[in-house]
């Protein structure tokens, strides 16, 4: 493998982290911005709203995209390290993402079997601890965000606990990036 081989993940890995943080930011700009809109409704709002949120979604598709490439390439890496370790297959491991309900409780396994794939020392590293606790810190962000549609909409404490949340995820998520890269040796990260 060459040099740039072995760095592209690792490369990858910085552009998924630097993507999830912009996308967890861009969240809680349009989080201020549709709440504001729904408050005092304008022309002007409604018109700062979309735009606020249109950057969200691009910034969060490039993001999505970036995790999903790396997780692919990660589980191929660690395939290739262990190859009688239970690895989801590559399209098991996009699409459980997107299947409902599946999405809650799949794709948390999916990440931990390609960490414990990935090295032996994943256990004693705590691996198992992180991403529990970024997927805990991602369910919670969902429930809140339902919960309050429902409840309270505009609500100022749902919005600061749903947008904390949201930025809990999304760092956790890229400590579980870089556990996971720093975990595959040299010759195949």
């Amino acid at each position: 493998m060459t040099d740039t081989s072995r760095r592209a993940p690792r490369i990858l890995a910085r552009c998924a982290q630097l993507a999830l943080a912009a996308a967890a930011v861009a969240d809680a700009f349009r989080a201020v911005a549709v709440r504001d809109h729904r408050l005092h409704p304008t022309a002007a709002s409604l018109h700062r709203s979309g735009v606020v949120s249109m950057i969200f979604l691009y910034v969060m598709t490039l993001a999505t995209v970036l995790f999903l490439v790396w997780l692919v390439r990660s589980r191929s890496a660690a395939q290739e390290l262990s190859p009688g370790a239970p690895v989801p297959s590559r399209g098991w491991t996009i699409g459980a993402w997107f299947i409902p309900v599946v999405n809650l409780f799949v794709p948390r396994r999916l990440v931990l079997d390609i960490g414990r794939a990935s090295s032996p020392a994943w256990e004693r590293k705590r691996g198992t601890t992180l991403v529990n606790l970024w997927w805990a810190a991602w369910v919670a962000h969902a429930a809140v965000l339902v919960v309050a549609g429902r409840l309270a909409p505009g609500s100022m404490a749902a919005l600061v606990v749903a947008e904390a949340l949201m930025l809990a995820a999304a760092v956790l998520l890229g400590l579980v990036i870089e556990r996971v890269t720093g975990a595959l040796p040299g010759r195949a990260s």
